[in-house]
């Protein structure tokens, strides 16, 4: 993935998968011809940040669930991302615990009756801090991107924030938005 010709668009990503469909990093991956894998490195209960209870509309250290992943490309860590749900969306659900889910959590949001109907999405470039230049294998100079996810429901509530950090040389994010 070491080039920057890789697209990537959002809206798979926010769709429920068919039953017996791959996870949306899972079929991106294989279009581009190879195998896309995750490792989750921690699931549970956390309280929220700041910036997370403010994109989750939660006050400062309310209880939320977290899925902290290494998405890799090919055996190769190509982003970070942590995910988080309030905790009365995913208490005592696959969520909370670190298994692989079948067709990915928007699916699952989907089958408890959480159904995004909206989306924001802020990108921000940075450069890494020590940790993701240690798990993204980068230079202290090479800059990321940060893409924060905000799902909401038809009430308008958040149900999913998704926060991503990646390498900037090897993205790039593609908008379609159909208008009027």
């Amino acid at each position: 993935m070491g080039d920057s010709a890789w697209v990537s668009t959002s809206m798979p990503y926010l769709t429920p998968r068919e039953q017996g469909q791959p996870d949306a990093w899972g079929a991106e991956a294989a279009a581009r011809g190879g195998k896309g894998s995750q490792r989750i490195v921690q699931a549970g209960e956390v309280p929220a940040q700041d910036e997370v209870a403010a994109l989750l509309g939660l006050p400062v250290g309310e209880t939320v669930v977290v899925r902290r992943r290494i998405i890799q490309f090919a055996g190769e860590p190509c982003e970070l991302t942590d995910t988080y749900y309030p905790a009365d969306v995913a208490r005592g659900t696959p969520l909370a615990r670190r298994g692989k889910i079948p067709g990915g959590a928007v699916t699952l949001l989907a089958e408890l009756g959480h159904i995004g109907r909206r989306v924001r999405e802020d990108v921000t470039a940075r450069l890494p801090s020590a940790q993701e230049c240690d798990v993204l294998q980068l230079a202290p100079d090479a800059p990321v991107l940060t893409l924060n996810r905000v799902t909401l429901d038809d009430r308008d509530r958040p149900i999913q924030v998704d926060m991503m950090v990646m390498p900037a040389h090897s993205q790039r994010l593609r908008y379609e938005m159909r208008i009027g």
